[in-house]
């Protein structure tokens, strides 16, 4: 069969299909027949990395019939990748896919292939949601076809009825145009393929057919459903928010959000009339002592992160990881659920090239050395206020009780927060030191329990490099000691800036008692605010703060222990806020940009395909 003569391309996208593969070709082949001569169609099987005998049946049909061709992936590429390394593959004009069950009736196939060989659409797509034609579907599979179809009707202005039926033709060159522009790679493939054809004013055709369903549907409710869902939000995005959004804006709104942050942390969450009372009242030098302590404090997080990161084999320069720091921290004041994090995430890879899986590793050695730290901090003083006979001031004051009802329930809450982050830092580093000291994989069989589809070991995969990632600096004794090194110098000079700050507010203690006091309520503050349960952590340290200060310092008034909680927190954030700006604009990054893209916090990969 003559190349040139191809005009239409079937591709059959083929994943564990050994008992039907055969029959499906036949079909095709058969109903193609019946209004195309022999030489002007070719069946492409795009079989999926299989892990049946589709391959072999594949490899078999297209030995015997010359018109059958067949592509291997050893890997999973998803039904998208699948799909497009075969029709870049194809040698037809008019490129066509339907599923392999064949749960479209194959009487539509004719229509389906001259609506664009003949009749001049771009794209025709089949329809089992279009008026009087509404296909018989279990609820488990009807109730969210609906609503995905909805969702992509609403949130994309698509204007058609079923975007997810596996019954498609495309013009060539207007499907290769669209390509470049679609992102997905699985189940939402087609839908991108469809709104983005839309919007770019290709003729699109939707027809209605007799369509039945044939065994159980492959797509996961959990994973793909919701996955889908992201999906449309992405586009959503991709095509009506950020056309509008340059890289301007996009720090003009960062900026405005972030101040927007500051004002609802001393006006909404706090007493304004308090704040702006205490702050008039205490010592702006000492203040200002305390914020340039706390300054000093940032260059050794960018050599902490410069250290770590050339653990797991990357290099920057302290002053870049500084400001990416500063970017992140920013996030995590603006941004719910600490998305700051992954903004760090995004500026390592755009700027960095650093993988997201090494990212998030090497934030999560830093988070881990930062809770041990602050644990360390905290129980090093509390033994000693044990030993010294405070016992009963300490108990008191993790519960609580010294600080009246009005902040009795903040306090103890802060100190139960308290008490599970510090836990929870000391098992994370025992179990990261004893996995990274053991040849064991236990990443591959635990999600080998969860599913046995092989498109899961993609994730795996991610998953061993960041766990990898993770024990290769815990698990170093040098890297251990470098990074817990840093790590003390860092909250030490957070600590002391929480005591410069009681002495700005008028706190006056014997030197051991504030040094103290002072080490175990930053301590703790920091540890009840690690769980994202407020804005930039608001609440929980003043709560936990102003408990330990009037537990361990009897003499000293709750008000006045809330002020230097409250100053103490709001210099830390200043600087932050202040820092993160600045970043933003030296480094020339986008904070919602940098939120948009973290969220998606995956790679993109190729696969050369192979011809049988």
């Amino acid at each position: 069969m003559s190349e040139e003569s191809v005009s239409v391309s079937v591709v059959l996208p083929a994943y564990n299909e050994a008992a039907t593969i055969r029959t499906t070709v036949e079909t095709t082949v058969a109903t193609l027949s019946a209004f195309l001569r022999d030489d002007e169609f070719e069946v492409i099987v795009a079989e999926d990395g299989c892990e049946d005998r589709t391959p072999e049946i594949a490899d078999e049909m297209a030995a015997e019939d010359d018109r059958v061709r067949h592509f291997h992936a050893d890997e999973r590429l998803g039904r998208g990748g699948a799909l497009e390394r075969a029709f870049r593959a194809s040698h037809g004009d008019t490129l066509v896919y339907f599923d392999t069950d064949l749960a479209t009736d194959m009487r539509h196939l004719e229509e389906l292939v001259e609506s664009v060989r003949t009749e001049g659409y771009d794209v025709a797509t089949g329809s089992r949601w279009m008026a009087g034609n509404v296909a018989d579907r279990p609820a488990k599979r009807g109730v969210p076809s609906r609503v995905y179809n909805g969702l992509t009707r609403l949130f994309l202005r698509s204007d058609l009825r079923d975007h997810q039926c596996g019954f498609k033709a495309f013009d060539r060159a207007a499907l290769f145009a669209l390509l470049d522009d679609v992102q997905d790679q699985h189940w939402f493939w087609d839908t991108e393929v469809l709104v983005k054809a839309q919007r770019r004013g290709f003729r699109v055709k939707e027809f209605a057919v007799d369509w039945e369903p044939k065994g159980d549907t492959k797509v996961d409710l959990v994973r793909d459903v919701f996955g889908m869902g992201s999906q449309i939000l992405r586009t959503w995005w991709e095509l009506s928010v950020s056309p509008r959004v340059n890289r301007r804006v996009g720090i003009v709104a960062g900026t405005l959000l972030t101040f927007v942050a500051v004002f609802l942390m001393a006006f909404h969450y706090l007493e304004p009339d308090k704040v702006w009372s205490n702050l008039q009242a205490a010592d702006l030098t000492l203040v200002g002592v305390a914020a340039a302590v706390y300054v000093l404090s940032w260059p050794l997080r960018g050599l902490r992160y410069r250290d770590i990161l050339e653990e797991i084999g990357f290099r920057s320069k302290v002053g870049f990881l500084t400001g990416a720091i500063f970017i992140s921290q920013t996030g995590n004041l603006v941004f719910p659920a600490r998305l700051g994090d992954g903004v760090r995430a995004y500026v390592m890879k755009a700027r960095r090239d650093v993988p997201y899986s090494s990212g998030f590793a090497s934030l999560a050695v830093e988070r881990v050395f930062d809770l041990l730290t602050i644990t360390v901090l905290a129980g090093t003083v509390m033994l000693a206020l044990v030993a010294s006979g405070d016992a009963g001031s300490v108990a008191s004051a993790l519960a609580g009780e010294t600080v009246g009802p009005r902040y009795e329930s903040a306090a103890r809450y802060a100190s139960y927060v308290a008490a599970f982050v510090g836990t929870a830092a000391v098992v994370a580093v025992v179990a990261i030191v004893a996995s990274a000291r053991s040849d064991r994989n236990l990443v591959r069989p635990v999600v080998d329990r969860l599913s046995d589809d092989s498109y899961a070991m993609e994730v795996v995969a991610v998953i061993e490099r960041f766990v990898g990632d993770v024990q290769t600096v815990a698990g170093s004794r040098r890297s251990f000691a470098v990074v817990g090194g840093s790590s003390l110098l860092v909250w030490t000079l957070d600590v002391v800036t929480g005591i410069v700050v009681m002495l700005a507010v008028g706190i006056e203690l014997p030197v051991a008692t504030l040094v103290a006091v002072g080490f175990f309520a930053v301590s703790v503050g920091n540890l009840a605010k690690v769980l994202p349960l407020s804005p930039g952590g608001v609440g929980l340290y003043e709560g936990a703060f102003t408990a330990l200060v009037v537990g361990l310092a009897p003499g000293i008034a709750v008000e006045l222990a809330l002020t230097a909680a409250i100053v103490d927190h709001a210099v830390k954030n200043v600087v932050t806020v202040v820092g993160g700006l600045g970043s933003m604009l030296a480094l020339n990054v986008s904070l919602t940009e940098a939120v948009e893209e973290s969220t998606e916090a995956r790679e993109g990969g190729e696969t050369v395909p192979s011809e049988s």
